[in-house]
């Protein structure tokens, strides 16, 4: 499969995969298991398999190493995912990692979750024990700058996700990839 998506294509096929990026707190989770529902197929978290790599908390794995090894290491296992008709949500971080967004896009489109960074600080605050790939003295705040051109670039397509349900995020996707 080419890193260009067919536009035509039907939305579900035998070989395709839609992996979904963004921040942390984003939703990611959330909108791709509604996602998967949807389509009736499978459903992959990046940080549930890092996890189950190392046997702990995503934080745990993320403060034992420096920011750098950890990107490494997220983007040699998502550039292991072997899939079909799946959805993958990926780390936050995953965007560092070119060799990983390429991989992504190898296996089919890639949707960038955007939501505003009060909204992102918001839900962060909910669940602090989340894993975070930060370097020392770094905010979220940063990180949300540093990060958002990255996921532009990487979205085949982009849903503003601040004032919808989950389940109205996924049928936006949905849509999206039945018109294409």
């Amino acid at each position: 499969m080419s890193d260009t998506p067919n536009l035509r294509q039907p939305v579900a096929t035998d070989e395709e995969c839609v992996s979904i990026i963004g921040m942390a707190g984003a939703g990611k989770t959330t909108v791709g298991k509604t996602l998967a529902a949807q389509l009736s197929w499978a459903f992959i978290d990046s940080d549930h398999i890092i996890e189950a790599h190392y046997g702990t908390r995503l934080q745990d794995v993320a403060d034992s190493m420096t920011k750098d090894e950890f990107l490494d290491v997220e983007g040699s296992i998502i550039g292991r995912i072997g899939a079909r008709r799946t959805v993958i949500s990926t780390g936050g971080s995953v965007v560092y990692r070119q060799p990983a967004v390429d991989h992504l896009k190898t296996l089919g489109p890639v949707i960038y979750l955007d939501v505003s960074l009060p909204v992102i600080l918001e839900r962060i605050s909910r669940n602090p024990e989340r894993g975070l790939a930060i370097a020392p003295g770094q905010t979220i705040e940063d990180l949300y700058n540093e990060r958002k051109a990255l996921y532009e670039a990487a979205a085949d397509f982009t849903v503003c996700c601040d004032d919808l349900a989950p389940d109205t995020c996924a049928q936006t996707i949905r849509h999206w990839l039945e018109a294409r």
